[in-house]
């Protein structure tokens, strides 16, 4: 399975999550996983990427010519595939294809901007993959209770409660990814308008 990985690139963040990210990617690869992500050779992208390598998994990065250009952000350099876009949205849009399941760790603006697109999509049945939320020492608890709080108040319809899951345990989400539980939803039941 192609796992898109999600997450910070910032190298500014404390080692609890990179050391957790790396575990992590080392896990998958060793259940037999290939990571997909944007490239980034710093923070979370950076330590998913090492685990991977460490279990010997195949490492696609993609990564939009201007970053390399602009300097903007180091390139992990043991990618065994390398791909370059013109733009943000195809790098995101090459992800978003060659996964088989999203796992978003602790981030940024990007990150959140990466879930929610891929939930989005899944929202409108563009793609049935799993989408894993890793709450790594409680990161993403208030994210939670803000998508609580948009189904309390009917912005968010119940169902869509099911078109992701959050874990703080590792093996309980790799175990969800391999499940590659499928909801078959219409697109009426999960959006209103």
């Amino acid at each position: 399975m192609n796992i898109c990985v999600f997450g910070a690139a910032s190298s500014e963040i404390d080692s609890k999550y990179i050391d957790a990210v790396e575990q992590m990617g080392e896990s998958l690869a060793n259940a037999g996983h290939a990571l997909v992500f944007g490239a980034g050779g710093q923070g979370l992208m950076g330590a998913a990427a090492r685990g991977f390598k460490k279990g010997k998994a195949s490492i696609t990065g993609i990564i939009p010519e201007f970053f390399k250009e602009a300097d903007i952000e180091l390139i992990y350099d043991d990618c065994d595939t390398l791909i370059y876009t013109e733009t943000m949205h195809q790098r995101k849009a090459k992800m978003e294809e060659l996964a088989d399941a999203f796992i978003i760790v602790p981030g940024g603006i990007g990150t959140f901007e990466e879930l929610f697109e891929v939930l989005t999509l899944k929202q409108l049945a563009r793609h049935k993959k799993p989408i894993a939320i890793y709450n790594i020492d409680g990161y993403y608890n208030a994210l939670e209770l803000m998508l609580e709080h948009s189904t309390d108040e009917r912005f968010v319809k119940e169902n869509c409660k099911l078109l992701y899951s959050v874990f703080n345990d590792l093996q309980s989400m790799i175990d969800y990814l391999q499940a590659d539980i499928q909801i078959d939803f219409t697109v009426s039941q999960l959006k209103d308008g």
